[in-house]
């Protein structure tokens, strides 16, 4: 997402060239959204997909999403989950990403005023159509989840999880895991907060959308910076960064747990990855948690941004 819209300018040669990193470091899974820099970032995929020979692509997983719909240059945006939004929205990320098959494609914000069975439904005809391999769902309920999974076997659920994101430890992770879906943990930086490099909101390019977060502002944001820095002194004395200590908190959590940090450049890329061999114990796993155990962080969104969402709890 950040490749595209939503953290400040970005520099799409070193986006390409992050990407074949990632590939080289043995990553197989890429993430994007038809609505991340309207269309733009599956645009970037699809030149990167194109600059790889056959036996290359055969194995990654590209994921997309439907259903936010949104004017240039602005934030607020409505649902739209209609059956013929879905083939049409489908039609056009084929297009963007020059691909004959969607990996996972992912029902992304959720249309209250549409059946879930219906939407299900309707991607199951895609997969039968061979134009989607697998389904998922983006911040549906643990009830929208059940519903969706029996109408059409959903591969993937996509909600933010992070140390300071803990809203769907209690039921949906472990509902994922009876359903035999991934648990796809979108933010797990906290927005790049957890990685303990962030300047402050003020200083943010102004493009930046984290400017409008409430974690971000006030009150919640200050407290949540002394919370980083006291994440920052855990990881001193354990020799390894803040961002490698969350994600590898995230990775310690269930077999089924997948973080997808958006690393915009090489060398965060290379950091996040070094995560995945980050070893720890209950000891370091219980103090982590602690840190922001019980802890209110502030509202995930502002009000535009809560469109779609189930889980606001």
């Amino acid at each position: 997402m950040g490749m595209s819209e939503f953290y400040g300018a970005a520099d799409e040669a070193e986006s390409l060239a992050t990407l074949h990193a990632a590939l080289d470091l043995g990553i197989g899974h890429f993430d994007t959204a038809d609505t991340y820099g309207l269309g733009h970032n599956e645009e970037l995929l699809g030149r990167f997909l194109a600059q790889l020979p056959p036996g290359r692509r055969a194995g990654i997983v590209v994921a997309t999403k439907f259903g936010i719909v949104r004017a240039p240059g602005r934030y607020e945006r409505r649902i739209d989950n209609s059956p013929a939004y879905i083939r049409s929205a489908c039609d056009a990320s084929l297009r963007r990403l020059g691909v004959e098959a969607i990996g996972l494609y992912y029902c992304h914000r959720r249309d209250a005023s549409v059946p879930i069975e219906d939407v299900a439904g309707t991607l199951g005809d895609l997969v039968r159509a061979g134009k989607v391999r697998a389904i998922g769902f983006s911040e549906v309920s643990a009830d929208s989840l059940r519903r969706a999974h029996a109408a059409h076997p959903v591969a993937a659920l996509q909600t933010e999880f992070s140390l300071w994101e803990r809203g769907a430890q209690a039921e949906l992770l472990p509902l994922a895991a009876a359903l035999g879906a991934a648990f796809v943990a979108y933010s797990p930086l906290g927005r790049g907060m957890l990685t303990g490099a962030l300047p402050a909101t003020d200083r943010l390019e102004a493009g930046d959308f984290r400017r409008a977060l409430p974690r971000f502002n006030g009150d919640h944001g200050a407290a949540n910076r002394a919370r980083v820095d006291a994440l920052k002194a855990l990881t001193a004395d354990w020799n390894v960064t803040p961002t490698q200590l969350a994600l590898a908190w995230l990775l310690h959590q269930a077999p089924h747990v997948l973080p997808i940090p958006g690393a915009r450049r090489q060398t965060h890329l290379a950091q996040n990855a070094a995560a995945s061999v980050i070893g720890l114990d209950d000891a370091q796993l219980r103090s982590l948690s602690a840190l922001f155990d019980g802890a209110e962080a502030g509202a995930r969104y502002p009000d535009a941004g809560w469109a779609g969402i189930e889980t606001r709890g």
